[in-house]
């Protein structure tokens, strides 16, 4: 079960998401566009149970509207935070439009259908919060434009299809979770570039192949949990000398090989490691 604490250990990271400061001076046009974007978002929620988005009409300005924060000087959207309110619908292609948006936490609703490609057209980016939803489709690779981003988490969906080789040029990002879905293919070496990860959860999916060679230089990684997948091969010596690990599962993967003589020497942090239901030696 190591998989689960790592995974709600790292969904519960918080991260303060600081105001944008390098915008544009304030223009009516932009501040209506974020407001169509939001009434466009409105339009594709099927079932409101709890009304929170009663708060959403003309009688007072989109900033106040529940789960919306607008940076003060700019009166532009850069957090929609709308985890938790048992929402049903899809996620409209306009969300593109909040051009400021720099939080988008939809966690824990019942979102379906594919993650709209235009999510790629928010530069400023930085939290995207969509796991224990059901969204199914591919990841869009348009994702990876999102060159600020520092937390992707996707888990507890029905995505399907590969993780986009393109997630490799995402240099600031320190935490990746895809558990629980119905990925498949290789995991993309690429993901090898990420020098800034510290946390990979990709377990309960569908990879196979063999486990990058180039994960070794992730050096800050803290916790990697690839349990319950199709994998094979043996696990690359370069891991065994990321000091800072703390979590390494790897099991009921069909990895195989042997485990080095001097692992608590080159792994010091460790606290969780599993290697169950494997082949090992």
């Amino acid at each position: 079960m190591s998989w689960l604490i790592f995974s709600f250990q790292a969904l519960a990271f918080c991260f303060s998401v600081p105001e944008f400061l390098g915008a544009s001076a304030f223009s009516v046009s932009g501040n209506e566009t974020d407001r169509a974007a939001l009434l466009e978002f409105k339009s594709k929620i099927t079932n409101d149970a709890l009304g929170v988005l009663g708060s959403w009409n003309d009688s007072i300005h989109f900033c106040q509207w529940y789960g919306v924060t607008c940076s003060p000087r700019y009166q532009r959207v850069t957090i929609l935070d709308l985890q938790n309110l048992k929402l049903v619908g899809t996620l409209s292609p306009h969300i593109g439009n909040l051009s400021f948006l720099q939080k988008l936490d939809l966690r824990n609703n019942s979102f379906t259908n594919a993650i709209p490609p235009q999510i790629g057209h928010l530069r400023r980016l930085q939290i995207l919060y969509l796991q224990i939803n059901s969204f199914d489709g591919e990841i869009p690779a348009s994702t990876s434009n999102c060159s600020n981003l520092l937390v992707v988490s996707l888990a507890l969906n029905h995505l399907v299809g590969k993780i986009p080789s393109e997630f490799g040029s995402l240099s600031k990002l320190q935490f990746l979770s895809t558990t629980a879905n119905n990925l498949i293919g290789n995991i993309p070496s690429s993901l090898g570039n990420l020098s800034s990860l510290r946390g990979l959860s990709l377990s309960r999916n569908g990879f196979y192949g063999s486990i990058p060679d180039t994960f070794g230089g992730l050096k800050n990684l803290v916790n990697l949990s690839l349990v319950v997948n199709n994998l094979s091969g043996t696990i690359p010596p370069s891991i065994f000398n990321i000091s800072s690990i703390q979590t390494f599962d790897v099991g009921s993967t069909y990895i195989e090989g042997e485990m080095p003589l001097d692992l608590g020497t080159t792994l010091p942090n460790l606290r969780i490691f599993s290697i169950t239901g494997n082949q090992f030696t």
